[in-house]
């Protein structure tokens, strides 16, 4: 029944005449319209450590992927200036056959050298013959009967896996505001997450860039120089931090003994330890004035995140802690900028919210691109867009800042939107979207009640936004492989969540939230950069040495919070 609404065919001979003509055109070469262990839905770094693992513990798993490329959010993102934000050495996958044989050109890789690192990683690993590209996953429904997922793709693919693996990354859903008239700009206009792939040349254009968060920060410093004029449109001053930027030497950068020991230190709580070297255990106040002001300026001139990660310790906690870090920032920053009204605008007397309570993004010319004469500041807080113009974007106040390329650099449905844009329904007909809807619900981080045989990382009530990519991601992956393992070796078909450990899981998430500052910012951390969408913790405080000791804990006492059964 469930197999005849997907196709939507009137009965059960048409079914089968059609189920077979469909078969014998698509097998062998597409291998799909099957049943098989695990379907991965995303081939971002996730779904590409997923792919890797499962077949290795003999899974008949396939992967489909939206896009026409290994890479997750590294095939999209192709602005100018896109690059990651964590240091080379632990923004990479783990396996020995991977680090080994690769050295990285910058501190901090470009987009193009992410792309260039999946490549090199398919040749090592033949992934691409488990994968299919340009596979966009619109459905999947729950049949109870089965113990199987019913999965449906925008082309009419249909798979049944046991286990359905959401692999979708905290940002892939882009966030577009409602701008009224834009498709009325008679220029060229991109959300920043759908750069197009040849580029867009933007040498001596008049520019617009609507946004200041992390994507609108890399665009406008690239921006800037090239521009024959750039307008920025700023909602909220961005508090960022300089990224010390460096090349390095291609050659062999590692040490059979020293990338283990970083690897294995990331799931103690220990990302780089160069970083977590500099790390402040007194609170602000214990120290002199004196003494502050000389942490203050390690941290600075190390870059990084270290200003963030490695302050004082009741930076996230103390008001009035924080605002001594944002008056050093705010110092810093200012000197910088040549004109009082920038200065005023980019880094104003009062915080526009607690330093590190949005992530802070890195830069290292972002603030001098305001000293050329060919940039504009507009605030939006004193004049907000009124609409978009054929020939640019209209203010409140009238004006018409006159454009030939139009940039949204508007952000993400972070963290749930990439899974619930897919229509997934348990075996109740309720719908991922319309469960956390109502608030987001999980268990570790990793499955929700009433979606037996779902899993996801990388996602909400995770250590997502507080750990780097790889280390969440393998520490997640690794637990729901073994897991998966784990069924298919003991002839399990089913793994469902205890709601009483959802709730449980979730109520523990809002404690660790509540201890800190997050609420003082309008953050994607919380939802609340999406109108409409409930504002609550989304991420996982506790540090990733916690979190993982409870994935561990969990798997240690067989799956505790979960009910697994044969059928």
């Amino acid at each position: 029944m469930l197999l005849s609404r997907c196709l939507e065919l009137p009965n059960r001979n048409s079914l089968l005449r059609s189920e077979s003509l469909i078969m014998a055109a698509l097998a062998p070469t597409d291998n799909i319209h099957r049943e098989l262990d695990v379907l991965i839905v995303g081939t971002g770094l996730s779904g590409v450590y997923q792919l890797y693992q499962m077949r290795k513990r003999g899974l008949d798993v396939l992967a489909f992927e939206d896009g026409g490329d290994l890479g997750g959010v590294w095939y999209w993102n192709r602005y100018p200036g896109a690059r990651v934000d964590s240091q080379h050495s632990i923004y990479q996958l783990t396996p020995e056959e991977l680090w080994k044989d690769w050295s990285w050109s910058e501190r901090f890789p470009a987009s193009s050298e992410l792309r260039e690192y999946f490549r090199y990683v398919d040749e090592k690993l033949d992934l691409k013959r488990d994968i299919h590209f340009n596979t966009r996953v619109v459905a999947a429904e729950f049949d109870e009967g089965a113990n199987r997922w019913i999965v449906r793709t925008h082309d009419g693919k249909i798979v049944r896996p046991r286990i359905l693996s959401l692999c979708t990354g905290f940002a892939s859903k882009k966030y577009l505001p409602p701008f009224k008239g834009l498709d009325s700009f008679k220029g060229v206009y991109h959300h920043s997450a759908q750069w197009p792939h040849g580029g867009v040349d933007l040498r001596g254009k008049r520019v617009g860039v609507i946004g200041t968060g992390a994507s609108g920060v890399q665009i406008i410093q690239e921006a800037g120089p090239e521009a024959g004029h750039l307008t920025v449109f700023q909602r909220t001053a961005n508090i960022a931090l300089p990224m010390r930027q460096k090349k390095l030497d291609r050659s062999p950068q590692k040490l059979d003994d020293t990338f283990p020991n970083i690897f294995a230190l990331r799931f103690e709580g220990c990302l780089d330890r160069s970083i977590m070297q500099l790390y402040i255990p007194h609170n602000t106040f214990d120290v002199s004035a004196e003494e502050r002001r000389a942490a203050y300026e390690k941290l600075w001139d190390y870059g990084a995140a270290a200003f963030w990660v490695s302050n004082f310790k009741d930076i996230l906690t103390s008001e009035e802690a924080n605002n001594e870090a944002y008056a050093f920032w705010r110092e810093k920053t200012r000197a910088r900028l040549n004109d009082p009204g920038m200065q005023a605008k980019l880094a104003p007397d009062i915080p526009p919210h607690p330093i590190g309570v949005k992530r802070p993004c890195l830069e290292d010319t972002y603030f001098e691109v305001y000293n050329q004469p060919n940039v504009t500041l507009v605030d939006l807080s004193e004049q907000p867009i009124d609409e978009i113009v054929p020939s640019g974007v209209k203010t409140a106040d009238g004006t018409v800042h006159e454009l030939d390329v139009l940039v949204v650099a508007t952000g993400f449905d972070a963290l749930t939107g990439g899974m619930t844009q897919i229509d997934i329904k348990g075996p109740n007909g309720k719908t991922l979207k319309s469960k956390w809807d109502e608030g987001v619900k999980t268990n570790l981080g990793v499955a929700t009640a009433d979606f037996p045989n779902m899993f996801f990382v990388y996602g909400p009530h995770g250590p997502t936004a507080f750990t780097n990519g790889p280390t969440a991601i393998e520490m997640q992956s690794d637990w729901v492989v073994n897991c998966v393992d784990h069924m298919k070796r003991n002839d399990l078909s089913r793994i469902d969540v205890e709601p009483k450990a959802e709730t449980e899981w979730t109520a523990l998430v809002h404690e660790l939230s509540s201890g800190a500052l997050w609420k003082r910012a309008k953050s994607w951390y919380m939802g609340a950069n999406i109108p409409g969408k409930p504002v609550e913790p989304l991420n996982f405080t506790g540090g990733v040495n916690m979190y993982n000791n409870e994935l561990k804990r969990s798997a240690e006492n067989d799956y505790e919070g979960f009910v697994l059964r044969k059928s």
